[in-house]
């Protein structure tokens, strides 16, 4: 039987605090099986720790490059000591969320650019530390994301039977075909959401129907990100429709959009994107049945 994973969750926003629980088994009901749970702080590790636990999920850990403006240096050493603490913990799956942010305006000037590029290479040096994954923030910085991971691929090389420099996904994916098959020769897979179901993205529809099959995640982002039939627009909002709440419970609709983008039954996809989701990250296939 085929059943979606939510690769990228963020199920300790304060958006869901209300009712977390009931959120969660609503996405079960809909035949998500499993979430990913990234952290974006130190302040937050142990919330989605627990919220894997809680749930049955799994989890990162990291600095998210819109929090590094208030992260320490000595937050770095905060993430080692949990990764070291929690290595034989089979729900911690990756490193992340990390990555580069060149969307915001602050980030792109000194000293936050520098600042959030040096937690990026310093967390990427953790996870080959800690033979873990990674989950990438790549936002209007495919490049430099890029740069970062040859770089270190080729300072620590891995071993491992696959020969793949790395194993994480891009999450949120939204670049070129040529970025696309750069972070798939890296040994990435790529994080599909909500996004590809407006249809101005003519670009995003386009790469998702095309790609290869073998290299598509599907996530939420919840509560961002969400799909098109759950967006309103400012002028909406002002006219009193409330924001629908993106939730991983709308994840098989959204990759019923792609299906139909592909020409392929939901079914085959999610059963393709699962087995997708357990390579990318390994330590999935000891909490998942074999998809």
């Amino acid at each position: 039987m085929s059943y979606w994973i939510d690769t990228h969750c963020h199920l300790d926003a304060a958006e869901f605090s209300p009712d977390t629980q009931a959120v969660r088994a609503r996405a079960a009901m809909n035949n998500v099986a499993h979430c990913v749970l990234p952290a974006v702080e130190v302040a937050n590790f142990d919330a989605v720790r627990q919220l894997a636990q809680a749930g049955g999920d799994s989890y990162a850990l990291g600095i998210h490059p819109l929090c590094v403006k208030q992260a320490q240096e000595a937050d770095l050493a905060t993430l080692d000591a949990h990764l070291l603490r929690y290595r034989d913990d089979p729900r911690l799956v990756a490193v992340g969320e990390i990555g580069l942010d060149y969307f915001v305006p602050e980030l792109l000037t000194s000293p936050l650019r520098e600042r959030q590029e040096y937690f990026y290479v310093e967390q990427l040096k953790l996870a080959r530390k800690h033979d873990l994954p990674v989950l990438l923030h790549v936002r209007r910085s495919v490049d430099r994301v890029l740069k970062g991971l040859r770089a270190l691929a080729k300072a620590a090389p891995r071993g491992g039977p696959d020969g793949a420099a790395w194993h994480g996904i891009a999450h949120a994916f939204n670049g070129s075909q040529q970025q696309a098959e750069a972070f798939i020769a890296l040994g990435f897979k790529l994080g599909f959401g909500g996004a590809l179901t407006y249809e101005r993205a003519l670009q995003l529809r386009r790469l998702a129907a095309s790609l290869p099959l073998e290299s598509l995640v599907m996530e939420t982002d919840a509560p961002d990100i969400p799909p098109h039939w759950l967006y309103r627009t400012a002028e909406q909002r002002a006219s009193g429709e409330p924001q629908g709440r993106n939730e991983p419970g709308e994840l098989p609709r959204i990759g019923a959009e792609l299906a139909a983008l592909r020409g392929m039954n939901a079914a085959d996809l999610a059963l393709a994107t699962t087995g997708n989701a357990l390579g990318a990250l390994p330590r999935l296939r000891a909490l998942l049945p074999s998809a």
